[in-house]
């Protein structure tokens, strides 16, 4: 396992693993130039860091919404060198935010394989309270390949379960309050507007209110995190 702050560990098949794709696949985008070269370790062996499969993730999104090859190299192409595998995905995030819900069904040996690590219970129980996974039939999970990827990364972080169903309710109840009160004031300014007034509002304002609300939240976390490092913060 790697974390940002690591050097890269990942076998090319471990990183193929994580992503949900083929070994083929991770040599293809790299004879593109869509991913960055492995670093090269003994005895030849290339290796993968957070970088590469935040890249990854993020071109395999940019697939899933339909975008072709060459759509995908210019938008890559129009990010930031030095772009950390965090803003990676946070751009990702706002990428998905578009798609429809989508869920796979697996078998526990390909959720571990997907995961790049084995799973005890205790695991599994912390995924299914981030609604990353959720038991099917048999031996099978539903899975979010999206919110496993961020699951997994939170299961080394030291946070409770009950820490952890708790942060998801805050984030629901507030995301849908904003939702209702933002939804309340467009339909307030469109009451008398035609249809075609009104489709073209909505057409603007989602992407505009999600990447305000994501950005502010951003803004807000950071600023929190700081204060309560700084030990600046309220008690």
């Amino acid at each position: 396992m790697t974390t940002d702050a690591e050097e890269p560990t990942l076998t090319i098949d471990e990183l193929a693993a994580r992503a949900g794709v083929t070994v083929r696949t991770v040599r293809f985008y790299g004879s593109r130039g869509l991913l960055p070269p492995p670093v090269i370790g003994p005895r030849r062996v290339g290796h993968y860091g957070p970088g590469h499969e935040a890249r990854l993730a993020l071109i395999e999104e940019l697939q899933q919404q339909g975008m072709t090859l060459a759509a995908i190299e210019r938008y890559l192409r129009q990010l930031p060198p030095d772009l950390s595998p965090h803003d990676l995905a946070i751009h990702r995030a706002v990428i998905a935010s578009w798609a429809p819900d989508a869920a796979e069904t697996v078998s526990r040996r390909d959720l571990e394989r997907r995961a790049g690590r084995p799973l005890s219970e205790q695991d599994v129980e912390r995924l299914t309270a981030m609604n990353a996974v959720a038991p099917g039939d048999g031996d099978t999970f539903r899975v979010d390949a999206g919110l496993l990827r961020l699951g997994v990364r939170l299961l080394d972080v030291p946070l409770s379960q009950e820490a952890i169903l708790a942060a998801r309710k805050v984030l629901v109840e507030h995301s849908r309050a904003a939702a209702h009160e933002l939804s309340r004031l467009f339909r307030g300014e469109v009451a008398e507007r035609d249809a075609r007034d009104v489709k073209s509002l909505s057409a603007h304002m989602h992407p505009l209110v999600v990447q305000a609300l994501l950005t502010t939240f951003q803004r807000s976390l950071r600023e929190e995190l700081s204060e309560w490092l700084d030990g600046s913060g309220p008690d």
